[in-house]
């Protein structure tokens, strides 16, 4: 009996630490949303690859705390829904953290600051002083959209991606285009006959990544600090470098 119970506490001994082993070596994974036509920040490479400052600064920030990533391309306007139905985990995808998103989702600290930026044909007559009544591009469910809708008689032309409103305003559509700073400039360095009339703040903290109101307060805490680390020993800074946001 004695040599029984000995081999069973051996054995038992071992499937346990099999066990630990086991759920050592399993990381969590975060199904992250985001809306891969956002370049620099997030978009699809020549080799059908999703990629950017995001998915890099992501992927930096998993490797410090632990866990896998798993990308989800869906457009922005259905990046919030999707995240409350919960087909993806996280939100990062230069999302402004607004007051009224906030009633939603809870936001982690802000990793990047933006403005909205004002962007005309160079042949319009369109300025700071007129921009009433105008017909105006904006980016389907972002800030710019919002900040368009509370323009005095402004009809607002909501568009899939910030590329196809540029389209629009080259082909004559529409007026003028509101975009986030941090990409409207990217575009008027390939575009040589638009132009930027008017920068305004986009009433937002910044870009942040974003989870289920009360879900991940742990996660958020321990991302928070990782993006402070990362900034502090210059790692943020050679990110955005390498893809023009310095």
């Amino acid at each position: 009996m004695k040599k029984f119970l000995a081999l069973f506490a051996v054995l038992a001994f071992l499937v346990g630490c099999g066990s630990d082993e086991k759920s050592a070596s399993a990381e969590q994974v975060i199904k992250l949303g985001l809306s891969a036509d956002y370049p620099p920040f997030e978009f699809v490479d020549k080799d059908n690859k999703i990629t950017g400052f995001d998915v890099e600064l992501i992927n930096e920030i998993s490797k410090r705390i632990g866990f896998k990533v798993e990308l989800a391309n869906i457009s922005f306007d259905g990046l919030i829904p999707a995240l409350k139905a919960g087909k993806i985990d996280a939100i990062m995808s230069a999302m402004s953290a607004t007051e009224d998103r906030k009633k939603s989702v809870d936001f982690t600290d802000s990793y990047y600051a933006t403005e909205n930026l004002f962007i005309r044909k160079k042949s319009s007559d369109i300025s700071d002083k007129n921009l009433a009544g105008k017909n105006i591009g904006a980016q389907l469910g972002t800030v710019q959209e919002m900040a368009a809708g509370e323009i005095e008689g402004a009809k607002v032309s909501p568009y899939d991606s910030p590329l196809t409103a540029i389209m629009a305003l080259k082909s004559g559509k529409i007026d003028y285009v509101i975009v986030d700073s941090s990409i409207g400039y990217g575009f008027l360095k390939q575009n040589d006959d638009i132009e930027e009339f008017l920068k305004l703040p986009d009433g937002s903290e910044g870009f942040s990544i974003a989870f289920d109101k009360d879900k991940k307060t742990d996660l958020i805490a321990k991302i928070n600090d990782a993006i402070k680390a990362i900034k502090a020993d210059g790692t943020f800074e050679k990110i955005a470098k390498k893809y023009d946001l310095q």
